[in-house]
């Protein structure tokens, strides 16, 4: 009895997973006729997303913060990638695109734009802050994701496309401190209230939560500096109720631990991606890598006293931790 509900279980669920791969496999026509504009094109996921997309047919408009990051995407790409700058913080950049891509699509409207843009510096405790150092980070992670999707969405609504917005699996779960968890929570609080906001206009909104991978953000030399700076600007009563080795202990379980957590794969997040985009049935929400699907995702559904002692259970405690 117990083997043949096992078995039913089992066929259920591989049932389901069949009928979703299926259902996910038609792809939209006339990628030749459909713009797609991404943000963080100097490296990273966007870069390659950048490239895959115009490999695709797609007609990318790829914005990046530097001239270097335009100059070697147009070196890559064909004659119909197109590239601008873009700083999301300032009004009046994110203002001049919009303008520049309204030219671009004309009466076809924008069929995606793709939030990539983001920063994970300043990184630390919350007592090691200000909140300046929030503002800075969520100027581009949240109020950058917002500005640019406000800035195009009546194009998006012509061509009854896509708005793809990059959170993070600590949109779901904050197990650190500092504005990076507090600002992908933001982007999925947008994320979903534009979604049902969108849905009567034929305009679907897709959410990627991606685990650890090897970029910027996760880049233990960038993170180690940063909280290097953070920790000679604080005020001496902070560092004494941390310890004078903390910060050795920090540095050495991010160059140990970070390392290996990352995954090098970049393409699993650039496929979620591309399948929003382009697949007739996009998913809601992508969790690419496996310590997003297996754990964080999982432990955000868990009771919060369990996930509190779990992630503390591995912290490098304060010298003045309370037993």
């Amino acid at each position: 009895m117990i083997l043949d509900m096992f078995l039913y279980l089992l066929g259920l669920v591989v049932f389901y997973y069949l009928y979703r791969w299926f259902r996910e496999i038609p792809r939209v026509p006339d990628k030749g006729d459909k713009y797609v504009y991404i943000t963080g094109c100097d490296s990273g996921f966007g870069n390659l997303l950048a490239r895959h997309l115009d490999e695709l047919g797609f007609c990318v408009i790829a914005s990046c913060f530097t001239e270097k990051g335009e100059e070697d995407l147009r070196k890559a790409c064909s004659d119909r990638f197109t590239t601008l700058h873009l700083d999301v913080k300032k009004n009046e950049s994110v203002d001049k695109a919009a303008a520049l891509i309204k030219d671009k699509v004309g009466a076809r409207g924008l069929w995606a734009v793709v939030n990539n843009a983001g920063v994970a510096i300043p990184s630390a405790p919350c007592d090691w802050l200000t909140i300046d150092d929030y503002k800075s980070m969520l100027d581009v992670n949240l109020n950058g994701v917002i500005a640019v999707t406000l800035s195009v969405l009546p194009l998006i609504k012509k061509a009854r496309g896509r708005v793809v917005n990059v959170a993070s699996v600590f949109g779901r779960i904050s197990p650190v401190g500092g504005p990076y968890t507090v600002s992908k929570y933001g982007v999925e609080a947008f994320n979903d209230s534009l979604r049902r906001n969108m849905a009567p206009f034929g305009v679907k909104v897709l959410c990627i939560e991606p685990g650890f991978f090897k970029t910027t953000v996760t880049d233990s030399v960038v993170l180690g500096k940063s909280i290097k700076q953070l920790w000679e600007k604080m005020p001496q009563q902070v560092r004494d109720d941390y310890g004078p080795d903390y910060l050795d202990k920090v540095d050495v379980m991010m160059r140990e631990k970070l390392a290996k957590m990352s995954d090098t794969d970049l393409m699993k997040v650039v496929s979620c991606m591309e399948h929003a985009i382009s697949a007739v049935r996009p998913r809601t929400r992508y969790s690419p890598g496996w310590d997003a699907k297996l754990f964080w995702i999982p432990m955000s559904y868990m009771p919060t006293g369990f996930a509190d002692w779990l992630l503390l259970k591995e912290a490098i405690l304060p010298a003045k931790a309370v037993n």
